[in-house]
């Protein structure tokens, strides 16, 4: 079982899967605008049927992330695919907006375990591939789903279904795979106490997190705020209709995230931080020069930096603040990363969503952009005086 060929075989298997669960959660991103004219819901709603799927899989993550290493891989991946299965059948039948927010909500469940589960099984295979395929496989996935889905809803029949059953038949295809699998730990006892979430920042990073935080908040910000309301927003400021614009605008997000943690992965993380919050404002400032503009092609060029300064931002802050915990710290502090970064991820966007319906838009993606415009410049100011003072008590001066 541990022959070369089952070792290669077990990676793409587990790459495939945790790329599918990410394509599944965004494929609903294209569909929103159809949602909504079909179901007459507001924008505050529609981050609603968004943010709860963040939520819920934080919850998974601080609840069942750890649940793998007493019961084994094998039947976490499995109970993950069921539950998002069960999921794309909610979005197949999907007939009021109650059964779109339970389908979102069962798939961030899902999505927050399979992320756990999948991520611990790739380092189990390959301790040097796997924290590449981590970092690098959602982004593409996200890319995959929002692009695939635009495509199907653009030139092909069911556009509300099509996409899900073609997900639903990859992964009951891992479902049945998933077996064929080496189980890559053993059961140890302890699975009920791991359920209970574990945060803990030890006092050697705290200093590294506060600043790495301001660049992490805005990045995943915009994400959300992409994932939600980014179709909505093109089609208010441009006028464009096409159902690929939305799905398109999102691959170019991630992909560029994706090709930036690519390249970056071997750069030092102060460099990397730097780069993500200078690419972020930049970014920022373009796309909404775009919006007033009314511009589609700078559009694309606007997202492409941000997209940048998203995986850049987002591994300068990951790689700035895990390596000063400890071995027994590093399952709390992570816990406590990934808490904030999906916090930010959905509660900004929950709140533009509610704003949206006394000023608009426009006015509340200018101050959403605002925000993160400050965020970012904030922390690179912030990071360009602790690198001098740092350069100071080095030379003596």
């Amino acid at each position: 079982m541990s022959s070369p060929v089952s070792h290669r075989s077990s990676l793409v298997f587990l790459a495939i899967t945790l790329l599918t669960f990410l394509a599944a959660s965004s494929a609903p991103t294209p569909l929103y605008h159809l949602y909504q004219e079909g179901l007459h819901f507001s924008a505050g709603m529609l981050t609603l049927v968004f943010g709860v799927y963040a939520l819920s899989l934080l919850v998974a993550l601080l609840t069942v992330g750890s649940l793998s290493d007493h019961l084994g891989r094998k039947p976490v991946i499995f109970a993950a695919l069921l539950l998002n299965m069960l999921a794309m059948l909610l979005f197949i039948n999907e007939g009021s907006v109650a059964w779109l927010i339970a389908a979102r909500t069962l798939q961030g469940f899902a999505t927050g375990m399979a992320t756990a589960v999948l991520g611990a099984a790739l380092l189990d295979t390959d301790r040097q591939q796997g924290p590449l395929v981590n970092s690098v496989a959602p982004l593409l996935g996200m890319a995959c789903g929002a692009m695939g889905s635009s495509l199907l809803v653009e030139f092909a029949p069911l556009p509300t279904q099509l996409i899900y059953w073609m997900l639903l038949a990859l992964m009951l295809l891992q479902a049945v795979y998933v077996w064929r699998l080496p189980e890559t730990v053993s059961r140890i006892p302890g699975a009920l106490a791991s359920l209970r979430p574990t945060l803990h920042v030890p006092p050697q990073a705290r200093r590294a997190l506060w600043l790495a935080l301001p660049v992490d908040v805005a990045v995943w910000a915009m994400g959300g705020f992409y994932l939600s309301l980014a179709p909505s927003l093109v089609r208010a400021a441009t006028g464009s209709t096409s159902n690929l614009i939305g799905g398109g605008l999102v691959a170019v997000l991630t992909l560029s995230g994706a090709l930036m943690i690519f390249t970056l992965r071997n750069r030092p993380a102060d460099k990397v931080l730097r780069l993500g919050a200078g690419l972020l404002a930049v970014g920022v400032t373009l796309i909404l020069t775009a919006v007033h503009s009314a511009s589609l092609p700078l559009f694309f060029v606007a997202t492409l930096i941000a997209g940048s300064g998203f995986g850049a931002g987002f591994l300068g802050a990951l790689r700035s603040v895990v390596p000063l915990a400890l071995p027994h710290e590093r399952a709390g502090l992570m816990s406590a990363f990934y808490v904030l970064s999906y916090l930010a991820f959905c509660l900004p966007s929950l709140l533009a969503g509610n704003l949206i319906r006394s000023f608009g838009l426009i006015a509340t993606t200018d101050g959403y952009g605002a925000v993160l415009i400050v965020l970012s410049v904030g922390a690179l100011i912030g990071l360009l005086l602790q690198d001098s003072a740092r350069a100071r008590a080095t030379t003596g001066g």
